[in-house]
């Protein structure tokens, strides 16, 4: 079977579509950086591929809040190709920023499900400042607290940097939380250097929770399993020696964030 064919959006602002891409193409994919004007020229092109990922940067500057121009061209002009694309056996990713505009286009949390939200209803969550009211850049532990999405199987937790200011999940009312859950839609969680998360409203102190998300959520995923948006940035360990303490652990070989590109090639093979 042909290589799957990856869409790495890319808007005014993003700056991780390189090493996005690059860490596809490693894994057997063929990766292109897609700037979305030339999309919003020709929308029947996302059409082409297998993959959409939307990379993290600060899209449009962050200007009127983290990823909301970008979701809102999503939401108000791709509309119909998203739909599509989301409706068929094809996957979506979205990291830092990417993940902020899928949310706040309406893609997460529901996916085809819930897409596109209708005009007026209200959202489910939304990613806001960091509680400590930062932009903040560490290494965070992350469990994996679903099985089902796509992107993370095999994985039972991994080790890779965050940075962002806006990245607390904050939910409507704890309804909203059940739901996910239910759903197996909680997909990742901070975690402490044992890889345990807290069950209930516990969260981590900081820098274990960074940014005080609620449930220490750190990805969520859509009913389906085939749409992931999570702050951190799995594209930044690819290789061992990206690790700040590859040398003190004896680091060899690929990094924690490899296998979930590596999951998303072999869907399709």
């Amino acid at each position: 079977m042909a290589a799957p064919r990856v869409c790495v959006l890319r808007a005014p602002g993003t700056n991780c579509d390189p090493e996005t891409a690059y860490a596809f193409e490693s894994c057997g994919g063929v990766a292109d950086r897609v700037h979305l004007f030339r999309l919003l020229e020709q929308p029947k092109l996302l059409g082409d591929y297998q993959v959409l990922c939307i990379p993290g940067g600060f899209s449009y500057g962050d200007d009127v809040g983290a990823g909301v121009v970008f979701g809102s061209q999503l939401q108000s002009q791709l509309a119909d190709v998203l739909g599509e694309f989301l409706q068929a056996d094809k996957l979506c990713l979205g990291i830092c920023n990417g993940f902020q505009v899928l949310l706040k286009a309406g893609i997460l949390p529901g996916g085809a499900s819930t897409w596109p939200r209708q005009p007026g209803t209200e959202p489910e969550a939304t990613l806001t400042w960091n509680a400590n009211g930062l932009y903040t850049d560490l290494w965070v532990n992350l469990r994996v607290a679903s099985s089902q999405n796509v992107f993370l199987r095999g994985i039972t937790s991994l080790e890779v940097p965050i940075a962002h200011a806006e990245g607390r999940i904050a939910v409507r009312n704890p309804e909203v939380l059940a739901n996910w859950a239910a759903n197996g839609q909680i997909a990742l969680q901070y975690a402490d250097e044992s890889g345990a998360t807290p069950a209930g409203d516990e969260l981590l102190p900081y820098p274990l929770n960074p940014n005080g998300s609620v449930a220490n959520i750190a990805g969520l995923g859509d009913p389906s399993g085939r749409v992931l948006g999570l702050m951190p940035h799995p594209e930044r360990f690819l290789h061992a020696t990206q690790h700040p303490q590859w040398t003190r652990r004896e680091l060899r070989g690929e990094g924690a964030g490899m296998q979930l590109f590596r999951n998303a090639v072999e869907y399709f093979s």
